[in-house]
């Protein structure tokens, strides 16, 4: 984590800020190449195909800790309004939980955010289907490739889950800490007792990344 209050592409110069840093973030460039690969790889049956940046104030290629949520959303695509990246400082209300809970449970290092469907589904916040999950699962072996430091995965709500159990788990499970969570959106943290399991879950990563 990089700044001290959530939302904080919410300014445009912090957001320019970032976007300068992409450029020099040797543990982040390696992280890039392989997302425009996917980009390009993919272009013919997805010819609108968007893979959001990874945040260069993260941990990049030396992250512990993966935190795998479901499919990027419209709000991170810069022609419609959005920053451009996976980040915890995203202006919208899912990276403002994750921001919060992060910083309440002190996990400030060692982490990376990315979704199992690693593309903008559309304008609309939609769900990945069943092959759109098998998709990003299969990618996500080459992008879990350049992560040798990594320890701990979270699979945040169900559709990461079950990219992880139906795609990944018997190759990769006794390579990885799996702990399993609620998605962090706003709907979901309305639910009782969600944003508590959501805190049990990061409070329990702080102590695995050690």
């Amino acid at each position: 984590m990089f700044l001290d209050a959530p939302r904080g592409f919410c300014v445009p110069a912090v957001l320019a800020t970032r976007n300068d840093m992409l450029a020099t973030a040797e543990g982040t460039l390696p992280l890039e190449a392989w997302a425009r690969s996917v980009e390009e790889k993919r272009r013919s049956q997805k010819p609108d195909i968007v893979l959001p940046q990874f945040d260069p104030a993260e941990s990049g290629i030396e992250a512990r800790v993966l935190l795998l949520l479901e499919a990027p959303g419209p709000r991170t695509v810069p022609g419609w309004g959005g920053s451009g990246f996976i980040s915890v400082d995203d202006d919208d209300p899912t990276a403002q939980n994750v921001w919060t809970t992060r910083n309440a449970v002190g996990l400030h290092e060692h982490v990376l955010a990315w979704n199992i469907v690693p593309w903008v589904l559309g304008r609309a916040s939609v769900k990945p289907t069943g092959q759109e999950i098998e998709q990003g699962a299969s990618e996500l072996r080459g992008l879990l490739d350049l992560l040798p430091e990594l320890r701990v995965i979270v699979l945040a709500g169900r559709k990461a889950q079950d990219g992880w159990d139906a795609h990944l788990e018997v190759e990769l499970g006794r390579r990885y800490r799996a702990l399993r969570t609620v998605h962090p959106a706003g709907q979901s943290f309305a639910q009782v007792g969600a944003r508590e399991r959501f805190t049990a879950t990061l409070a329990k990563v702080v102590e695995l990344a050690r």
